[in-house]
């Protein structure tokens, strides 16, 4: 009977004691912080990350609590500034650190982020071996000393990284006798029709935040005068579009065009929610915009009101008839964009790094890129096919914003993205149309490529283009409004060669011709 009763007692010490681990082991977890801006589909729809399914989903399945810091709407890198600068850092930071002053190693540096080799080698085991199989995507991921500073997103499919490109009301075009216009001169024609036969308020508008310009910046219509704004590749050397002699002829001809009406007055202030506005309401009928937010967003929206209203690629502008476009947008497997950073103030980096590799693991693929299981997907033939409730849904929300509430696919995030999605997701033909139209061009030739540079290097280059940036803003904006004559261009010209931008020409240079050697 004693032998009975102790061994009674042990069990039930056992037990409880199990119990007592368990509950201490939950309430021991951590609850951590992550900043970062709500993607403009899911914010359409719900106010905070709280309220989005997906966030929901991640955090059950990884048991880790987040508490979100959500600055506002286009406003992260001033909101990252203040944040950075009060030195009361959350545990996770969702940026796009390449752009950092001084660049990541500069970061890591100053004690903002740390340095995630060793913390990737012990706790991120998914990420590791993602990195270890694509060793061209490992290299750009990392500084110019080899360390890692965020977990990424990366474009797992070269198909992926066109996603953006002119539209047009194509139904406007046959209304009027029109062709879709593929040179400068016949572009002009169709903003002018639009316009004087249409009523069309604002003919062309593109995103003109968070920089002036923003929208064209891919190569759209300044492409056609054999430059981009800012950097690129000219037969293996590196060139700044902005003093080129192409871009005053850009310049030029969007002055003209601005003041025969043919583009948004608000130029400089247009958002996605007024370019959104712009499309669905007729005020404008061509924009430069993406495949899913732009195209598979606004037709089903139109439609609903004009059952012949149809937005159709254009292919990008160029000089003469019948010439390839030397640019177009196209991203890199690793563009920068949506990578996390741990920082430096995190007591508990270790399960930051457990839960950001999540992403990249079999479940947390698809937890990314196609959500919920029975719910947002479902296995058909071993091929993961959204539901209707992504691809029509019920509350009328557009494919894009369904996504964004179930998964990450259709924006940034600490994950691989998959190419199943895209072929799902462009439910439109118009849409798939558009991928094939846009990448039918000569960028990969002349893109730069994402190159890490040293930390004096992006410390140099990141101190001159912050002033040559903002003059290259303002004097684009002077001259396009009609503030400033073109004839200024050449003195623009010199005070941005004074601002030393022939030396940050070669620092893209060393650093190209250094990435060529390895």
């Amino acid at each position: 009977m004693m032998s009975l009763t102790f061994v009674m007692v042990l069990a039930t010490a056992c037990s409880e004691s199990k119990v007592k681990t368990a509950a201490e082991s939950q309430a021991a977890k951590p609850k951590l912080t992550y900043w970062s801006e709500l993607n403009g589909n899911a914010g359409s729809v719900k106010p905070s990350f709280l309220d989005v399914p997906f966030f929901q989903e991640w955090q059950k399945r990884t048991g880790v609590q987040l508490k979100f810091i959500q600055p506002p709407t286009n406003q992260a890198k001033e909101a990252m500034n203040v944040l950075l600068a009060s030195g009361d850092l959350p545990d996770m930071m969702e940026y796009e650190w390449n752009q950092f002053p001084g660049g990541p190693v500069k970061a890591i540096k100053d004690g903002y982020i740390i340095r995630l080799n060793e913390l990737i080698d012990n706790y991120a085991p998914n990420l590791k071996k993602y990195l270890n199989e694509h060793p061209d995507v490992d290299k750009q991921i990392k500084t110019a000393d080899g360390s890692y500073y965020v977990f990424p997103f990366i474009r797992g499919d070269d198909q992926l990284r066109t996603y953006q490109g002119p539209i047009i009301r194509k139904d406007w075009l046959d209304e009027l006798g029109l062709h879709t216009p593929t040179t400068i001169e016949e572009w002009h024609t169709v903003l002018q029709a639009f316009k004087e036969k249409k009523g069309v308020e604002a003919p062309l508008t593109f995103l003109g935040v968070p920089s002036p310009l923003f929208g064209i910046e891919g190569g759209g219509f300044v492409g056609a005068f054999g430059v981009k704004k800012g950097f690129y590749v000219d037969q293996g050397h590196v060139k700044f579009g902005a003093i080129e002699p192409g871009y005053k002829e850009f310049l030029t001809t969007f002055r003209q065009w601005y003041a025969e009406g043919l583009l948004d007055k608000n130029i400089a202030t247009v958002d996605t929610k007024t370019m959104d506005a712009n499309m669905i309401s007729g005020r404008s009928g061509a924009s430069i915009w993406n495949a899913g937010a732009g195209i598979g967003k606004w037709q089903p929206l139109v439609e609903e009101k004009d059952e012949s209203a149809i937005f159709e690629a254009a292919p990008y502008p160029v000089l003469k008839k019948g010439d390839r476009p030397k640019f177009s947008q196209r991203s890199y497997a690793y563009e920068g964009t949506g990578g996390v950073a741990i920082s430096s103030k995190s007591k508990h980096p270790e399960e930051a790094a457990k839960l950001l590799d999540y992403g990249y693991s079999p479940e947390g693929h698809m937890l990314f890129n196609f959500g919920v299981e029975g719910t947002s997907y479902s296995e058909v033939n071993g091929y993961p096919t959204y539901t209707e409730l992504i691809l029509h849904n019920p509350d009328k929300l557009a494919p894009a914003q369904a996504l964004a509430m179930y998964s990450r696919a259709s924006y940034f995030g600490p994950y691989v993205q998959d190419v199943r999605y895209m072929e799902q997701f462009y439910t439109l033909d118009q849409q798939k149309k558009a991928v094939q139209i846009w990448s039918d061009t000569d960028v990969d030739r002349n893109i730069l490529p994402q190159i890490p540079k040293t930390e004096l290097e992006n410390a140099e280059l990141s101190s001159i283009m912050n002033d040559v940036t903002t003059l290259v803003d303002e004097m684009s904006l002077k001259i396009i409004l009609g503030v400033d004559s073109p004839e200024a261009f050449d003195s623009y010209v010199s005070q941005i060669k004074a601002l030393k931008i022939d030396r940050a020409i070669q620092i893209q240079e060393q650093a190209l011709e250094r990435d060529r050697r390895r």
